[in-house]
């Protein structure tokens, strides 16, 4: 391996410490409800992500915050020697893709059947940290 080559991969390394991140597949709740809640904690520290998710009443915020809880340790296995107040975690991307739906029928009127469609959702969730300490 090239010096260059070498150097590139150390740079790329570094920079996959400072971020974590964690998966919830199949989760059964439409993506629909699950983004409600992404869309409040996207961009927000890692302290108040898990303050508004803690507090709020929706079904998809107990699973959020696991997930949340997750890729904190994630993050923390990652960077066993660094401490997680001062790397100013916070939620860098939060995607909610559509996942597999159970498709069941309804009786309907006069013979007739209506479709139900059960949807799930995966989650993606990617924290960054802000090391700009500056002492």
């Amino acid at each position: 391996m090239g010096v260059r080559k070498r150097e590139r991969a150390e740079q790329i390394k570094e920079a996959k410490k400072q971020v974590a991140f964690a998966k919830l597949n199949n989760c059964p709740t439409s993506p629909r409800k699950m983004r409600l809640m992404a869309d409040l904690v996207r961009g927000e520290k890692v302290e108040k992500a898990l303050h508004i998710l803690k507090f709020s009443k929706k079904e998809s915020s107990a699973r959020l915050e696991k997930l949340l809880l997750s890729a904190i340790a994630n993050w923390q296995a990652k960077n066993e020697d660094a401490n997680l107040e001062e790397a100013e975690l916070f939620v860098k991307e939060i995607r909610v893709d559509g996942g597999s739906m159970l498709k069941r029928l309804r009786p309907a009127p006069q013979g007739r059947a209506h479709r139900i469609r059960k949807r799930s959702n995966h989650v993606t969730l990617v924290l960054g940290a802000n090391n700009n300490t500056q002492s």
